[in-house]
């Protein structure tokens, strides 16, 4: 159940405070978004920009924005090589510093997302989730997260989805803006960005139970 002082921050203050401080993120990293665009454009081609399909607030799907990071090649089918292959150099610097996430910031000023909150996450998993998970989508999802300062993509799925309601039955202006302090933190060490087995995070196949 969530405490009164966290309601009103959730209602009233929470998406203004997202508002402002993408706009402000947006007008001083402007430089450095011309730069990776720039950047981007020249080392892996157009588009500039990967745009995905993401599930966001009570499961509304929005166009999520990000720094492409890997390159299209394909094999002799016509099918794209594993992450692993198109995955380049350049693309893994992007993606350590979270460089790539940075047009993000204009999915949150659109409202779409906010700064602090779970990780939207791919539309195929929507029929996947338990119960329990479900409650990730009953706030906006996230630049940033408990689950990313937790471990990002180095914990379990379980653990992540756990963290994520976590979040959700406790949101409160303090505990954002400590995990922004440990997203900036985490960016500048480079932790957590990939998980043991795989380049990114295994894909989600469901849970064995219904609750936690």
């Amino acid at each position: 159940m969530k405490n009164s002082k966290g309601g009103i921050y959730r209602r009233f203050v929470k998406r203004p405070m997202d508002f402002m401080l993408s706009l402000i993120a947006i007008i001083v990293l402007s430089p450095i978004l011309l730069v990776v665009a720039i950047l981007v454009r020249t080392k892996l081609g157009s588009p500039v920009l990967f745009k995905q399909k993401r599930p966001g607030l009570n499961e509304e799907i929005f166009v999520m924005y990000k720094f492409r990071t890997m390159t299209d090649e394909k094999d002799n089918k016509g099918e794209l090589l594993p992450d692993s292959v198109r995955l380049t150099k350049f693309g893994r610097l992007l993606r350590s510093t979270s460089l790539d996430e940075l047009p993000e910031l204009f999915n949150i000023l659109k409202g779409d997302m906010s700064i602090i909150g779970p990780r939207p996450l791919l539309v195929q998993y929507l029929p996947l989730y338990n119960d329990h998970q479900k409650r990730r989508h009953e706030v906006r999802p996230g630049l940033s997260g408990l689950a990313q300062v937790s471990g990002r993509n180095a914990i379990s799925w379980e653990d992540k989805f756990n963290l994520d309601v976590a979040y959700v039955e406790n949101i409160s202006f303090i505990r954002d803006w400590i995990i922004i302090l440990l997203t900036i933190k985490k960016a500048f060490i480079r932790e957590g960005i990939n998980s043991e087995t795989a380049v990114t995070m295994e894909f989600f196949e469901g849970s064995k139970g219904e609750g936690r």
